[in-house]
């Protein structure tokens, strides 16, 4: 029995180690090996926050990213997470333009496969009906995933009555998406069958995160319970708050029988090479981790805590962490309990750090949150679980008022964003990073700081040592000698 797997390295990995901080040069480095492994397919960086993440703190271009992954993938199936949105903060983003950017990827070879959740924001009944026509039309490979989540109202039912609803549109493969980790053997047992049988035989796949430490023995629970497919990443982007390692799960699917398709002995260069570029940048390196019941209380992804931690650092508040993540304990509950994936645990992690920063709860509301208590994220995101009281207290406040009235504006033609944004003469590509960031500033810094910097593999042995000889200027020189033949590399600074 085959076990196919999917790879989440360079997307899922990055944003749950690395605060999606991987750049174009260091999947570079690594991508034809991966492009010939065997994976079924391959996540990448080309939605989301990675995009903004990528442009604005590595000063690198997001298609000049997708180029290199058509280019350097040309065999491997590649995936992202998509919907109707360009950013997943998008409440309601005009349907041309969200057209425009993902047929643009498709376009360039650097996407087949879209991985669309139908449990958040409503996407299975507001967007699935226009969305998945739109992609289907770009030849892309369609995946439909449902979020795991605990709460008084997610049961084993629910995911059944929701598994039958995404059979309506026809998708090539679902998947259950653990985003917090929270997955355990016991629920999955009872869980996963009732999955497998309302897929009524689409292909089903198993994704999760290591945040509990469960997973890799929850992947090998799936198995028994007939899922072929699982999520995995390749270390150091695995583990930790990340998925299972490919190393881990493999090796143990083949000790129980099963015959993993991916070839671990190709891998193992790839993961050599991440790890030193991970030192060298002084990167997270991925370790399975202990148990943890908390996760299991306040239910937050490995990528927002990841994200979370990192801006609470850069405003020198990182001990106050503990407080935020309590506090989304009760903000999650007065909003009826909404499944803790982007852009749902983004909104309701931004409030609770409000709360405690401000003392008081409530004091300051962002928008999307009274966004969510107008229903612009739908019924099943929590709005018809929400806190009546707290929802009537933001219905009624001035700025719910202002943002009604700007959601009541007509679509606007891409003719329109166009001019406003762009003009005569500019490419798409630069028209729609102006629309992701939201003007010029960040982009001029891009092009500015020049291409994308390199990280050179082991097939490239002179050139590294070049590289690292210049950064030590008590070396004079370095003599290679193997037989008759001699060079001498001088360190012009020493």
């Amino acid at each position: 029995m085959d076990v196919k797997f999917i790879d989440t390295t360079f997307r899922d990995g990055s944003q749950s180690l690395w605060a999606s901080g991987i750049r174009i040069g260091m999947i570079e480095s690594v991508a034809q090996v991966m492009d010939r492994s065997g994976f079924e397919a391959i996540e990448v960086p080309v939605s989301g926050n990675a995009v903004k993440k990528l442009l604005r703190d590595s000063k690198e271009s997001p298609w000049d990213m997708a180029r290199m992954l058509a280019r350097t993938m040309p065999n491997t199936i590649k995936a992202t997470m998509a919907g109707g949105y360009i950013m997943p903060f998008e409440a309601t983003p005009p349907r041309a333009l969200v057209e425009l950017y993902w047929g643009h990827l498709a376009e360039l070879g650097a996407l087949n496969r879209v991985q669309v959740t139908g449990n958040v924001t409503d996407q299975s009944t507001r967007i699935y009906p226009w969305a998945i026509p739109m992609f289907r039309k770009m030849g892309l490979q369609i995946v439909l995933n449902l979020s795991y989540t605990i709460s008084p109202r997610h049961t084993d039912e629910y995911y059944a009555q929701k598994t039958r609803e995404l059979l309506e549109y026809k998708p090539d493969l679902i998947y259950l998406k653990d985003q917090g980790g929270l997955l355990t053997v016991d629920r999955a047992r009872t869980l996963l069958p009732v999955m497998v049988q309302n897929a009524n035989g689409v292909p089903m796949e198993l994704h999760s995160h290591c945040t509990t430490g469960l997973a890799p023995l929850v992947y090998l629970e799936a198995l028994k319970l007939g899922i072929r497919r699982l999520h995995t990443a390749v270390p150091p982007l695995a583990n930790g708050s990340g998925q299972p390692s490919v190393f881990n799960v493999a090796s143990n699917a083949r000790l129980m029988g099963y015959s993993p398709r991916v070839d671990l002995e190709r891998i193992r260069p790839v993961s050599e090479r991440l790890t030193a570029i991970a030192k060298q940048e002084k990167l997270l390196i991925g370790v399975p981790l202990e148990y943890d019941y908390a996760q299991y209380v306040h239910q937050v992804p490995g990528g927002v805590i990841s994200n979370l931690r990192h801006q609470l650092a850069g405003l020198r508040v990182l001990d106050r962490l503990d407080e935020i993540l309590e506090e989304t304990v009760q903000v999650r509950k007065d909003l009826g309990y909404p499944i803790m994936i982007t852009p749902l645990s983004q909104f309701v992690v931004s409030q609770a750090a409000i709360n405690v920063m401000m003392g008081e709860r409530y004091k300051h509301v962002i928008d999307e949150v009274i966004l969510f208590a107008q229903g612009v994220y739908g019924v099943d995101s929590g709005y018809t679980w929400m806190d009546q009281n707290l929802k009537d207290t933001l219905n009624g406040t001035r700025r719910s008022r202002e943002l009604q009235a700007g959601l009541k504006k007509p679509d606007v033609s891409l003719k329109e964003i166009r001019d406003k944004l762009a003009g005569p003469g500019v490419s798409d590509e630069e028209f729609l990073l102006r629309y992701i960031m939201k003007g010029e500033e960040e982009i001029r810094a891009m092009h500015a700081a020049g291409p994308p910097k390199p990280y050179f593999n082991s097939s490239m042995p002179l050139l590294t040592l070049i590289q690292e000889l210049g950064k030590h200027r008590q070396v004079r020189y370095v003599q290679v000698q193997r037989g008759s033949n001699s060079l001498l590399v001088q360190n012009q600074s020493a």
